[in-house]
């Protein structure tokens, strides 16, 4: 399942985000937490893991999320992986790859299956040219440009690439989650359900068959989740 929230961030909050990483000196060459196969294929930089910005700017993107009901109910997140950050100038890249399985939080030491890939825009598509989110699946290859605030998620085991970018520099964050429900194929019904239940709500639907798609809902989270 691929899913585009748009103004995951408030214009505020990616403002301030932007401006941290503006004022930053963490940034390093992105190859630093590659694996074998994404090092070949990666050119861009990213900011320190441990760094003070990185945690700064990372506590500012989970409090966002964590309030953001679209995200909860897409991703049913168990864990997420520290936010990262990174910027592609020209002639920057990273070509196709798969992301690792398994990640470990460099915090914690607690590893965490990698179910979903985040992208969260920070920059306004027409800041930069090139630099779009491609991602494979069984229906083809979907492109990604979104704008600074808007946040895809996507299976973690999809082929995936930022083609070069050609002007401008493309921030953005990116982390992983280990979803309540690890099947993707799942995630999605649930998510669906979700949607048309909220749906029903909003129309003001109620009744004893709104009661028991929520009912089934929740019973089927409960039968398929994972601690």
């Amino acid at each position: 399942m691929l899913v585009t929230i748009e103004g995951a961030l408030d214009p505020e909050t990616v403002a301030a985000l932007r401006a941290e990483l503006a004022a930053g000196e963490a940034w390093v060459d992105g190859r630093v937490t590659a694996g074998h196969q994404g090092a070949a294929v990666k050119r861009n930089q990213q900011i320190e893991e441990g760094s003070q910005t990185a945690r700064r700017c990372g506590a500012l993107v989970l409090a966002a999320l964590e309030r953001h009901a679209h995200f909860i109910s897409a991703a049913l997140p168990n864990v997420v992986y520290p936010p990262m950050f990174n910027r592609y100038g020209v002639g920057m890249t990273f070509g196709e790859h798969v992301d690792g399985a398994v990640r470990i939080d460099p915090h914690t030491g607690r590893k965490l299956r990698t179910d979903i890939s985040a992208t969260l825009f920070l920059s306004d598509p027409d800041a930069y040219d090139g630099g779009v989110l491609e991602i494979a699946d069984t229906y083809g290859v979907h492109g990604v440009k979104s704008g600074a605030g808007d946040l895809v998620l996507y299976p973690a085991t999809s082929l995936h690439q930022v083609t070069p970018v050609t002007r401008g520099e493309r921030l953005a964050s990116f982390f992983w989650i280990q979803s309540l429900v690890r099947d993707d194929g799942r995630r999605t019904l649930l998510y669906e359900m979700d949607a048309a239940i909220q749906e029903l709500n909003r129309t003001g639907t109620e009744g004893g068959a709104c009661r028991s798609l929520t009912g089934v809902y929740h019973n089927l989270l409960r039968l398929w989740s994972e601690p």
